[in-house]
């Protein structure tokens, strides 16, 4: 179980994290979380109907890490526009998209994130003075722990310029010294969690 997942009978996952590990992923949500932001809806009151009629923005975002986690819905960068006119219309058309789903969406990916932080905690609760414990998911919790590790994936590959497996492997091979070598190790070591994880929601 050291270092992937294995699923539970019944349902549901498990993994066996130390105290570093629960450390790094538990950093890397809240960093992810801050990075979301808040709800759009979080300043409405009482008012329970501010955030379902709350519409969301229609430009992409500035940060190259939110632009991957919430890339425009009609841009294909194999078949780009045949001109002046169609690149107008798909840029309506993605802002029209973006203005009702992206709220959703941070939602969504806020929800995953919050839910890792959560059992993370729990887990570090009961491991207190242990040097780790085996983290148990229900299968609903797999589902979100999924979702944020792929979030998490996306924007560490975001800050390390990483566009295909080419330039995983390229990385991998960094000497120790080179700043970006932590990360790059964060990310094919949560890239094993979540190919392991998915494993074990498979039928």
């Amino acid at each position: 179980m050291p270092g992937h997942f294995e699923p539970l009978p019944g349902g549901g996952a498990a993994v066996a994290l130390d105290d570093v590990e629960i450390s790094i992923i538990r950093s890397l949500a809240v960093q992810l979380l801050e990075l979301i932001g808040p709800g759009p809806a979080e300043d409405a009151g009482d008012d329970p109907l501010a955030e379902l009629f709350a519409e969301g923005p229609s430009e992409p975002p500035s940060d190259p890490v939110l632009r991957r986690l919430f890339p425009d819905a009609y841009t294909d960068p194999v078949e780009p526009p045949a001109g002046p006119r169609q690149a107008e219309e798909h840029q309506a058309y993605s802002a029209e998209f973006r203005r009702y789903t992206e709220n959703d969406l941070r939602a969504a990916k806020r929800d995953n994130a919050l839910a890792v932080v959560r059992t993370l905690d729990a887990l570090a609760s009961e491991a207190a003075g242990e040097g780790g414990a085996v983290l148990k998911l229900s299968p609903e919790e797999s589902r979100r722990w999924l979702g944020a590790l792929n979030d998490l994936r996306l924007a560490i590959g975001s800050r390390l310029d990483i566009s295909d497996e080419d330039d995983t492997d390229l990385l991998f091979r960094l000497p120790d010294e080179d700043p970006r070598k932590p990360m790059v190790m964060a990310y094919l070591w949560l890239g094993g969690l979540q190919e392991t994880l998915v494993n074990t929601l498979m039928p």
